[in-house]
């Protein structure tokens, strides 16, 4: 595993940035204690294993995140900088993996997309382990193809979600390209902590989506 340069930002920023997903991290455990609760109450082995799966997701990738931006020390924080992008594909795939296996259940693309986006997922981690800097341009190209192959079965997930569903699915997907531009701008301070706001942004959508009309599918 090679060495990565960690990228430096001043103090108020990564307070910003370590604050802002831990909070967002306490809310995703509340939030898949929402869920699964909810699909072990009412609906079937699909929906529980759906809901812990992206959860456990966004419990990971927000963790990740705020211990690396929280330890100011460069070996530890070094080590948390490659935790924190290998879980940024966990957290697409563990997204997908509901939409797949309970909005499109039964539908032989919803089982291609999954399967897809979480062989991507192991790619992407396998990349960031083995040299984080020299294929991050890569992964983040990755990152956004991944986002977007659900473009695949498109009017499927338009025929399965109401359109309020949809509306918040796409929503979601916006947030999280949006928020590329300011992760982008490295130059800028406090850009990395805006970028974090739209990920939380993005997957509070995701989740709101997948509580309020994928979960009850199966109810």
């Amino acid at each position: 595993m090679d060495k990565t340069n960690i990228k430096r930002y001043t103090t108020g920023e990564e307070i910003f940035n370590s604050v802002s997903h831990g909070v967002s991290a306490l809310g995703a455990i509340v939030g898949c204690s929402v869920m699964v609760t909810l699909a072990a109450c009412y609906g079937n082995g699909k929906a529980i294993a759906s809901a812990l799966v992206f959860g456990l997701s966004l419990i990971i990738m927000y963790t990740m995140s705020t211990l690396y931006h929280a330890f100011p020390f460069e070996k530890v924080k070094n080590l948390f900088r490659i935790f924190d992008h290998s879980a940024i594909p966990l957290l697409i795939a563990g997204s997908y993996t509901p939409f797949c296996l309970v909005a499109l259940e039964g539908n032989p693309k919803g089982l291609v997309v999954v399967a897809v986006v979480w062989i991507c997922a192991i790619v992407a981690i396998i990349l960031n382990v083995v040299n984080l800097d020299r294929f991050e341009r890569l992964n983040l190209l990755l990152y956004v193809a991944m986002g977007w192959a659900v473009l695949f079965a498109l009017k499927d997930i338009i025929s399965a979600l109401p359109k309020n569903g949809f509306i918040l699915l796409t929503a979601g997907g916006i947030a999280y390209t949006a928020g590329i531009i300011f992760y982008k701008m490295t130059k800028i301070r406090y850009m990395h902590g805006v970028w974090h706001l739209f990920v939380t942004a993005g997957s509070l959508l995701h989740f709101l989506c997948v509580v309020i009309y994928v979960l009850p599918m199966t109810y």
